[in-house]
């Protein structure tokens, strides 16, 4: 096939390129490298690169008419400074309805959308369905919803995600990079008091062949374990696999900006598609720390505000 990714440097689409090149696909993708690093793209047979966002029309379009991609992967978006919210309506809207419109106009039979979790907002019950009404609250939240919705009304057969924390080869986001990196560094951490699907990288490698097969199914469908486990646990394991042992840490209230339990039901997903994780909790988190030690953690984003506490 060939495959538009967007944002394909960043950890999701730099490890699907690793994963779908020795298949035999054909793979462009369109990355500004404002989170995604160069290095993870290299020239190599099968693999086209263009810099650039997705906000800018011109460049979405021309890469659609070049490369003709018989289906695009959306996982470019802009999340690393919460109160950008200019930058984050910019690509996460703008840049997700060039993409969706590019994708109309040049005849692509599928669109595979990446959507957060935290378009769910604060849950009214769990485990959170598919079906659940968004509601979002930040930027990051508020901005992917909008762009979902645009994907969705296209008039491409769209499949959008609502992900888990996938953890996996160069990951850069969230509590498992940050506590191994402080830890690391003999500096001390905080556990907000929250709760987390993870799924691990070769469980999501595992569904992603299954979405791009033409008869594949469409709409909304949670991608998770179907299992969430506290910060604190992540922080405990972190400790125990660098033989730290038993250590305190504080436990604070989730931020303002947060959402106590993100518990997504994947029973629709694995009914339609036949897939289900199948790594558990704990081995995804060391496979994650194994990485660590080998390759390091660079920088860490988040899409959330950073708390009062240090």
């Amino acid at each position: 096939m060939r495959i538009l990714i967007t944002g394909g440097a960043g950890c999701l689409g730099s490890n699907l390129i690793e994963h779908w090149l020795p298949q035999g696909h054909q793979i462009l993708v369109i990355d500004n490298f404002a989170t995604g690093k160069r290095e993870v793209v290299p020239e190599v047979e099968g693999l086209t690169v263009r810099e650039g966002s997705i906000a800018d029309e011109a460049l979405v379009n021309d890469c659609f008419g070049t490369f003709k991609p018989d289906v695009v992967v959306h996982a470019a978006a802009a999340y690393k400074d919460p109160d950008d919210w200019i930058e984050d309506s910019r690509t996460n809207v703008m840049g997700s309805t060039y993409v969706a419109r590019a994708a109309k106009a040049h005849g692509v039979g599928r669109l595979v959308n990446f959507q957060t979790a935290l378009c769910y907002g604060r849950p009214q019950q769990l485990p959170i369905f598919a079906s659940h009404p968004t509601a979002p609250f930040t930027s990051y939240g508020i901005t992917k919803t909008a762009g979902e919705q645009f994907m969705l009304l296209s008039g491409v057969p769209t499949l959008s995600l609502r992900i888990a924390n996938v953890t996996g080869p160069r990951l850069a986001i969230g509590p498992i990079p940050t506590f191994y990196k402080r830890l690391k560094a003999g500096q001390n951490c905080f556990c907000s008091d929250t709760s987390r699907d993870f799924l691990d990288m070769s469980d999501f490698l595992n569904f992603m062949d299954l979405t791009i097969q033409p008869s594949a199914p469409t709409g909304t469908y949670n991608l998770a374990s179907g299992e969430a486990h506290s910060i604190k646990e992540i922080f405990d394991i972190v400790t125990d696999y660098l033989g730290l042992g038993t250590k305190e840490v504080p436990v604070v209230p989730p931020a303002a900006d947060d959402v106590p339990v993100v518990s997504l039901d994947a029973t629709e997903t694995s009914r339609a598609f036949g897939w289900k994780a199948s790594i558990g909790f704990g081995e995804t988190i060391r496979r994650q720390l194994a990485w660590y030690d080998q390759h390091g953690v660079s920088d860490v984003f988040s899409h959330l505000k950073s708390p009062s506490v240090q």
